[in-house]
């Protein structure tokens, strides 16, 4: 099975990366809960931005056909002005120092 990873912003449908492995997935993920939320990628492309924020996704898809087939979605982080939030099974993943 070929395998792709995809950094989703569920809130606006955003693909925001996508990486060959999940390691390096996750390395993404722990970068971007470093950066504010107010500074791009982090800042929400909507025009209400500063009263919204992103829901970051991991998403694995199967890419051995076309249109790719969706294997396994992750909740990651939420990121607004209220700071970042780990949510779910990523959270142990992302590191202490990512917390």
């Amino acid at each position: 099975m070929n395998r792709r990873f995809v950094i989703e912003d569920a809130f606006h449908s955003e693909f925001i990366g996508e990486f060959d492995s999940r390691a390096e997935a996750i390395a993404e993920l722990r970068r971007l809960s470093k950066l504010p939320w107010d500074e791009n990628p982090n800042q929400a492309p909507c025009t209400s931005w500063r009263n919204c924020g992103r829901e970051y996704q991991l998403i694995e898809f199967d890419t051995a056909d076309y249109p790719w087939k969706e294997i396994d979605r992750q909740l990651a982080f939420d990121v607004s002005s209220e700071g970042v939030k780990w949510t779910g099974s990523l959270q142990a993943l992302a590191g202490p120092e990512a917390l």
